[in-house]
């Protein structure tokens, strides 16, 4: 049956594919595939998960007192059948060698189809029965979560599957972390339940330029094992099972995108010049050292945001010490070829938390409103050691190319102080163990209002200044950015937004200092000749944007807007002014090239 499921465009164009679906759970669940060298020895992890289980429910029914009701001994009776059933074990050992997951992986994925078929059980004493099967699935993976596993392995990335069909990724909420993992993937596409359209998740999904659709809220509920899922990442619709002509429509529409996009490619290695002489900066936004190869491909010219964190999650606490994080910043900085590398501290919290075994996430795991708990420098100022040990890996790196630091969610003068003091301490550091490093530019992220309303106070301090728009826009308006329910209240036309950036642009190019966006607005085409005409020089964003943003300033006039700019910001609906504003624009171009066809 074909139907179609609704939720929030983040990440444009068609993927087209069989439905992957993971299964959620209360315990966390890693996600990765396994080479075919590993088969047999995920198959033997997931086997010792099994007999570990056997052995702690024998062991319960042996320990059980003689007064238990004896349905207690029943139950672990079932819990132990249902641990051995070939439903659950041979059918999760068939997702490891045909499908190459991983033994955690495999597990939800079975438990989701289980799942599925005890709720269409007509008898209400069996459709009971699927929260015993989620109970041996749950300790099963608490079992596996002790034993060995490829974590962190090369496991991770692509994989042949042979002319199979395309894929698309089906789950409740998809960890930023995992989605890293799916780089280079077969999956063509994913749907979440969950989230907005800046959520960490959603911006990896458009780094990743794969198409996504994000706060459907029951698409992991409706979506079937491996049903025909198309996913238009454009207008936030899934059809789910279309019909052929549904289909071929949507297949035409994947070969005219790959044709634009193979049209903008053309442009990467041309200078992003506005039509009145204005040279601008497009910049990079990664995530992982191996990102900057995609960097350069794009004509960027430097990174603007090397988002650390990512290189801190999904590791099982084991978190990289000071020369892992050396030799990460150090690939980045070579790979860039002598061009500018900006490196953000660590911004954890909120939607991209740490494993919980990690050093803080035990302390404020059950924080009601993580977005405004102990995230980003507040993390990183609350574990002095760490937070020194990364500030020597990225001066270390300075070495070896330009480096800029870049500190997120400063809002206190008293921050400040305290984290020039521990990069003053690092730098004393490596000083005393004779280790190289080059004096850097420190630049700090405006993102909380607060700094924004304070701004002289940080452009005394800073060398830099980059305005990041997404927690700019949640903090402005008090909106929790990863959640679907409140995702018609994230605007970032808000006239209180727009004046914000406008006045943190005008500030800090008053007194010449270096200023640039490298939240998700810079690459959003729709602003793109609205931050120019605020007087925005400098963008970065992700590779695959680049091309985009850098046609539309190819065809801008800064002057015309800049004339227009006062208007729009007191308008009510600046996004209506800003419109009508393009619109005369237009007209007014093609009128002079008319004016000069004639005269010619």
């Amino acid at each position: 049956m074909s139907f179609q499921v609704f939720g929030v465009p983040v990440s444009g164009g068609v993927a087209i594919g069989r439905a992957m679906l993971v299964a959620s759970s209360r315990v966390d669940v890693a996600h990765y595939f396994i080479d075919e060298s590993r088969i047999e020895s995920e198959i033997e992890r997931l086997r010792g998960a099994r007999n570990t289980v056997a052995s702690e429910l024998t062991a319960l029914q042996r320990a059980m007192p003689s007064e238990a009701p004896p349905e207690l001994s029943a139950l672990l009776d079932v819990h132990l059948m249902l641990l051995h059933d070939d439903m659950l074990s041979s059918a999760t050992r068939q997702w490891i060698s045909e499908r190459h997951y991983n033994a955690e992986w495999a597990l939800s994925a079975q438990l989701e189809v289980l799942a599925r078929q005890f709720d269409e059980m007509q008898d209400e004493y069996l459709r009971e029965r699927k929260a015993d099967v989620e109970q041996v699935v749950e300790r099963l993976l608490r079992a596996l979560a002790r034993a060995p596993s490829l974590v962190g392995s090369a496991a991770h990335g692509a994989r042949d599957f042979g002319g199979e069909d395309p894929l698309v990724l089906v789950a409740n909420d998809i960890a930023p972390a995992d989605m890293l993992h799916f780089k280079g993937s077969v999956f063509t596409g994913f749907i979440t339940d969950v989230g907005g359209r800046t959520s960490h998740t959603a911006i990896v999904a458009r780094g990743l330029d794969i198409p996504a659709v994000v706060g459907t809220r029951e698409a992991s509920r409706l979506i079937r094992q491996d049903d025909w899922v198309v996913i238009d990442g454009d207008a936030g619709v899934v059809v789910v099972n279309p019909s052929p002509i549904v289909l071929e429509e949507y297949r035409f529409r994947q070969r005219q995108i790959g044709l634009e996009r193979e049209s903008l490619s053309r442009l990467r290695h041309t200078p992003a010049v506005t039509l009145d002489g204005e040279r601008i900066e497009l910049l990079a936004n990664i995530e992982q050292p191996a990102d900057a190869a995609a960097a350069l491909q794009a004509g960027a010219v430097g990174v603007g945001l090397f988002r650390s964190e990512f290189m801190f999650m999904n590791r099982a606490g084991d978190l990289p010490d000071e020369d892992e994080q050396f030799e990460a910043y150090r690939e980045a900085v070579e790979a860039m070829h002598g061009l500018p590398v900006t490196i953000r501290t660590i911004d954890v919290g909120a939607d991209k938390p740490l494993d919980r075994m990690s050093i803080s996430e035990l302390r404020h795991e059950h924080a009601l409103n993580p977005a405004m708990g102990l995230r980003a420098i507040r993390w990183s100022l609350s574990e002095p050691v760490m937070f020194r040990q990364q500030l020597r890996a990225i001066l270390r790196a300075s070495a070896h190319g330009k480096v800029r630091l870049l500190v997120p969610m400063l809002a206190h003068p008293r921050e400040i102080r305290l984290t020039f003091d521990a990069i003053a301490r690092a730098k004393q550091q490596l000083a005393d163990a004779n280790r190289a490093f080059s004096e850097i530019e420190v630049g700090a992220m405006i993102e909380v209002p607060a700094a924004a309303i304070i701004l002289p106070v940080f452009l005394r301090h800073f060398d830099f200044i980059a305005i990041g728009t997404n927690d700019l826009i949640q903090y402005t308006l008090a909106i929790d950015r990863a959640d679907e329910t409140v995702a018609h209240l994230y605007d970032p036309w808000h006239p209180a937004v727009l004046q914000l950036i406008a006045g943190t642009i005008a500030q800090a190019r008053a007194i010449n200092k270096s200023v640039c966006v490298c939240g998700e607005m810079a690459g959003d085409t729709d602003f793109t000749e609205l931050l120019l005409a605020m007087g925005l020089r400098s963008f970065s964003m992700h590779p695959s944007q680049i091309a985009s943003v850098k046609q539309r300033i190819l065809r801008a006039d800064t002057r015309q807007l800049a004339e227009k700019l006062e208007a729009i910001l007191a308008s009510d609906a600046p996004g209506a002014a800003y419109a009508e504003a393009l619109r005369a624009a237009a007209c007014t171009s093609q009128v002079r090239a008319a004016g000069s066809a004639v005269g010619a």
